[in-house]
């Protein structure tokens, strides 16, 4: 349900007189900083509301006001019936981080889905929980579930119990590879709200503390694995060990949300990016293909993730098929070239991409024992249309 814009005619004359385009601007830089003697907590919020949606010079301050609201005017204001809809959807994310005036608006017969979105997408904790209650409200509007799902700070638990209702109830959402977290959860024992966080909760942010570490700790391109000599298998390097071990004990529906929520951080956006390319490369090589596959369909993967996974030889085949029927990654050349030389790359796909190579790449696919024999023979065919030996 939109929210609907307050109706200036509706509010008190001083307030009409303050939101008139033609008023006095000193009297709405007043308004904008609070200063309203004699007006009543509603019509006073709906002032800083209209003003701070505003594009002027007064729509900052305004909004700088309500974030600072004392509490019995926002207390007051909250307990009246006839709060206007916009003043909490304004105010409900502002104050998504307290959960006493949390539930005040969530409890408010004017309150709207999309202001109840708005919240489980900035909510901590406690008023995650608070939102995740009301499952007539969630399943009458999934948006919620998409918020809460990918808001970092609502519990891994609360995540599958509100994953399971969507599935139960045939639900589709609109959230990072969907359908692999929607197979996950399937047979998963969901467990009961609990008032203190269970074990998978605080395994779901000591992951996502490790991987913030990790990625301060990694190199611009750096990966999260390297190969051991002496055995001929990949291993986490030193920098991620304690996020591979963490990941090692990890269900198959938190690593699927760990990869969907790795963007959102509170660090800076290239921190936030380095901790994702960390767990997709984490993900990629998972031996469940619905964790690989997840990590291929998590936000921000891009050009340089898809060249790097192509070339590993542990990667489920799943992903290869997907990223090979992908007309956007096989634009790339290095992408088609990791394609034909992956060994579980099917040959069918493998073999498409032949005749899409630079010769001397041809010539060396022709006589590697890297490749398989199929794909010896395609290059060697290739090179004898060409007429080329």
């Amino acid at each position: 349900m939109t929210v609907p814009a307050i109706d200036i005619t509706t509010l008190p004359g001083p307030a009409q007189k303050i939101l008139d385009p033609s008023g006095p601007a000193p009297l709405k830089a007043m308004a904008a900083k609070g200063l309203m003697p004699g007006l009543p907590p509603g019509a006073m919020l709906a002032v800083l509301v209209t003003l701070s949606l505003g594009g002027d010079a007064h729509a900052e301050v305004a909004r700088k006001t309500l974030e600072k609201l004392p509490p019995p005017l926002l207390n007051g204001a909250l307990a009246l019936a006839d709060l206007h809809p916009a003043v909490l959807d304004v105010l409900g994310p502002i104050y998504a981080t307290d959960a006493a005036i949390s539930e005040k608006v969530l409890l408010h017969p004017g309150v709207v889905p999309d202001t109840v979105a708005g919240m489980a997408a900035a909510g901590t904790e406690g008023v995650c929980e608070l939102i995740a209650t009301n499952e007539e409200r969630l399943l009458a509007f999934p948006a919620i579930i998409e918020k809460l799902y990918l808001n970092k700070n609502c519990r891994m638990s609360t995540a599958d119990r509100i994953l399971e209702l969507a599935v139960r109830n045939d639900i589709v959402l609109n959230i990072p590879a969907f359908a692999q977290a929607k197979a996950a959860i399937a047979g998963e024992l969901i467990s009961e709200p609990t008032v203190e966080p269970t074990f998978d909760d605080e395994q779901f942010v000591a992951a996502r503390r490790e991987a913030e570490a990790a990625a301060k700790a990694l190199g611009a391109g750096e990966d999260t694995h390297q190969l051991n000599p002496e055995t001929g298998l990949e291993e986490a390097t030193p920098k991620v060990r304690s996020l591979a071990a963490i990941w090692a004990d990890m269900r198959p529906p938190q690593k699927i949300r760990l990869l969907a929520t790795g963007a959102g951080s509170d660090e800076a956006k290239d921190a936030a990016e380095g901790q994702s390319a960390a767990l997709r490369m984490m993900g990629v090589r998972d031996p469940n293909p619905l964790v690989a596959m997840a990590a291929l369909e998590s936000p921000g993967i891009n050009e340089n993730d898809i060249i790097r996974i192509t070339a590993l030889r542990n990667v489920a085949e799943d992903v290869l098929r997907s990223i090979g029927n992908s007309k956007e990654w096989t634009r790339h050349y290095m992408v088609k070239l990791h394609l034909v030389a992956n060994p579980r790359t099917p040959f069918g796909q493998a073999s498409r991409f032949v005749m899409h190579l630079r010769e001397s790449d041809i010539k060396n696919l022709a006589k590697s024992k890297e490749v398989s024999g199929a794909i010896q023979t395609a290059a060697k065919q290739q090179l004898s249309r060409k007429g080329k030996t």
